[in-house]
């Protein structure tokens, strides 16, 4: 006997294992909730900061460790050892998994070594400067002149392992949650006169462009009034969620239990079950 069996189509939070593909309205609600966490948690020169010449926040390590807590990522570090007696230099592959389905999500790789500008000279005094062997010296001439001496590779073996591992966690934070429309990588860990460099393009430093406004939260008094409007649309088959979230997300900033409430709105469908 044929009956009427009502198919209820899962809401934007739901997570189907064996979908093709991600619903538009579940893309929409994680990059709201990317935006939500960085506007209610993160610090700016905390957490993000803003480099001159550049228009986009660069994530920094606590950024990218609240992320993780947010999306309930949980970190492996696989390990390359690439150095040699001149070079300490490391390979590391990070690995995010989801700590409650074990799911692999994604990863990130990051390297780093002691014959980086950065680690490969520091600043020395004028005696230890005079003892040092030509060869291991010298004298760095810019907007100050610093006399520098080479480090000793064994020092910077702990600071290069934990670059490495940044920069692989960093790369698998972007990756995985989709992060990179709102952070920029690398800048942060630039030495000061290569990013000038950068920015500068060659040139004098060029008026930096304001990125697009930010859209401005809407309001829950607003959103209870639009809701049922919503809904009946939805229901009668004139817009899908998916459209009215994208065309309200051009006006104002929706919450993640804000786009989650309207993608829940059911829309009945028949089928015959056998």
């Amino acid at each position: 006997m044929n009956a009427v069996v009502e198919i209820k189509h899962p809401g934007a939070l739901a997570h189907t294992q064996n979908a093709g593909r991600m619903a538009v309205a579940e893309i929409i609600q994680h990059v709201a909730m990317v935006q939500e966490v960085m506007r209610a948690v993160m610090k700016k020169d905390v957490h993000f900061g803003i480099i001159p010449g550049t228009d986009k926040p660069t994530l920094y390590k606590p950024g990218a460790e609240v992320l993780c807590m947010a999306f309930r990522i949980a970190c492996t570090y696989e390990i390359e050892d690439l150095s040699n007696a001149d070079c300490v230099r490391y390979r590391v592959t990070c690995t995010g998994t989801h700590q409650t389905t074990g799911t692999i999500l994604g990863a990130g790789m990051g390297e780093a070594s002691s014959g980086e500008e950065k680690y490969k000279w520091r600043k020395a005094y004028q005696e230890e400067f005079d003892s040092t062997p030509v060869n291991m010296r010298r004298v760095k001439k810019g907007k100050y002149t610093t006399m520098q001496v080479r480090t000793e590779q064994a020092d910077l073996a702990n600071t290069v392992l934990k670059m490495a591992n940044k920069r692989a966690h960093m790369a698998m934070v972007l990756s995985v949650t989709a992060a990179s429309d709102c952070f920029a990588q690398d800048l942060e860990d630039m030495d000061d006169a290569l990013r000038d460099h950068l920015t500068r393009h060659g040139e004098e430093p060029a008026t930096q462009q304001q990125g697009p406004a930010t859209l401005p939260a809407y309001t829950d008094e607003a959103f209870a009034k639009n809701l049922p409007i919503w809904r009946g649309m939805i229901e009668t088959g004139k817009k899908t969620a998916e459209q009215i979230i994208a065309m309200v997300s051009t006006k104002a900033t929706l919450t993640a239990e804000q786009i989650a409430m309207i993608s829940a709105t059911v829309v009945p469908e028949t089928i015959e079950a056998e």
